[in-house]
């Protein structure tokens, strides 16, 4: 997600995600065939000023003309950080297929130099709150239409956005070894978001299934969503 940093004490003052938002709606406007889209990004076309698309297993409707983003079920206004993610992913969507082939965040475009970042953002927390109790996080991903993969000791593959399955591993470790994680993506990831984006992605993904246990867990163990 792009930030845009202004001189005035006003514009330092803004959400830096309202830029990036303005931004992604602009690119939404400026999409010519709205049909050729939805199918690169697997969304359903509703009408010229109307689609649909599933992102951690849930329907929205994208409205065109004012950029509105509501879930199907309920119509309530999705957070700000997810309509970017959304948007992002539409518009970027290239139509890609899945290659199968499973690669780490370091695998993409500028991931080695931002890896510690992602790693405190994303692979941290996953090991944290899961690591001692992988079997938690298979129940919290049952939320996010989560399955179970073949990686590491436990693993389970949210599909994300209709074309960007997030599989996220755990090592449980032993006595001298402590517990360890990963984030694996397929090769074809980059034809649909940013590496920007994908930290995003994953860390919201993580922070869900945090939440998604929170209630049968203490609060000291489970920590708190930054």
């Amino acid at each position: 997600m792009t930030h845009e940093h202004g001189s005035s004490s006003s514009s330092c003052s803004r959400n830096p995600f309202d830029v990036s938002h303005r931004l992604a709606c602009e690119q939404l406007a400026s999409i010519i065939d709205l049909r050729q889209q939805c199918l690169r990004s697997s969304a359903q076309y509703i009408g010229p000023n109307e689609i649909g698309i599933d992102y951690l297993n849930q329907s929205y409707h994208i409205t065109i003309g004012d950029c509105r983003i509501q879930l199907e079920e309920g119509g309530a206004e999705a957070p700000l950080r997810d309509k970017i993610l959304i948007l992002h992913y539409f518009t970027r969507a290239k139509g890609t297929p899945a290659t199968g082939k499973s690669i780490a965040y370091k695998q993409l475009l500028g991931g080695v130099s931002y890896f510690c970042a992602f790693s405190q953002r994303a692979i941290a927390p996953l090991v944290k709150n899961f690591g001692k109790s992988p079997e938690l996080l298979m129940k919290a991903a049952a939320n996010l239409g989560g399955h179970e993969a073949n990686h590491g000791d436990v693993s389970i593959t949210v599909c994300a956005f209709p074309r960007v399955p997030v599989t996220l591993v755990l090592w449980r470790g032993d006595e001298e070894v402590p517990p360890n994680g990963n984030i694996l993506f397929d090769a074809s990831i980059p034809d649909y978001l940013s590496t920007e984006d994908v930290t995003v992605l994953c860390e919201t993904i993580i922070w869900r299934l945090v939440r998604g246990i929170s209630s049968t867990q203490s609060s000291g163990r489970l920590g708190t969503f930054k």
